[in-house]
């Protein structure tokens, strides 16, 4: 911050400020399921980011796994092209199980 010489306030600096990285957070509720995006926190590194995380989303002992993964180092596909990652290929037929009749047993597929 620099003071201005006129009067006695303070005027911000152009120094920009630094701020910690983001990190996102995942808890598994239980063991053996998937663990869940909750949300993100910032810190200075990962043992702060895990500690941060346990604290703001582990309060009520509802996780047996925390994941913090720096947001800076995700990749994600562009949903611009999500027809390259998400249509079906109608070249496989493989993939589809239209050519054969499932038993009732079988009823959640």
């Amino acid at each position: 911050m620099t003071t201005n010489a006129s009067s006695d306030t303070v005027a911000p600096s152009a120094e920009p400020a630094t701020e910690w990285p983001l990190w996102e957070v995942f808890v598994r509720s239980k063991a053996g399921l998937d663990h869940k995006h909750c949300g993100s926190l910032h810190a200075a590194d990962d043992r702060m980011a895990i500690q941060l995380a346990r604290d703001v989303y582990t309060r009520r002992q509802e996780g047996t796994s925390v994941w913090v993964v720096r947001s800076d180092q995700i990749v994600a596909s562009d949903p611009g092209e999500k027809g390259m990652y998400f249509d079906p290929a109608q070249d496989k037929v493989y993939r589809h199980p239209t050519f054969y009749a499932l038993p009732d047993a079988v009823n959640h597929m």
